[in-house]
């Protein structure tokens, strides 16, 4: 495993070191490592959607009514409305 050393200001130094006694987290490196893992599923999901709304976007005009897209949706989760 790599090594990196991070400069905090004491506000934030303090901040990892009471996370790390609250127990959740054994050290401080455990609690960067958890919050680079949540940014990193954080840029997936984002770049997941925007993918999404570009291929929406592209695919041009629906001649579907809003109507029509909502009971789809509401077959698809079964949502009762």
């Amino acid at each position: 495993m790599a090594t990196m050393n991070v400069s905090l200001p004491d506000l934030m130094k303090a901040w990892v070191e009471e996370q790390t006694k609250t127990g959740q987290y054994s050290n401080a490196s455990d609690y960067v490592r958890d919050l680079i893992r949540r940014d990193q599923e954080y840029q997936d999901k984002r770049e997941t959607l925007i993918k999404a709304l570009i291929a929406g976007e592209t695919s041009g005009v629906s001649e579907r009514t809003v109507a029509d897209i909502w009971e789809d949706v509401k077959k698809r989760h079964r949502v009762d409305v």
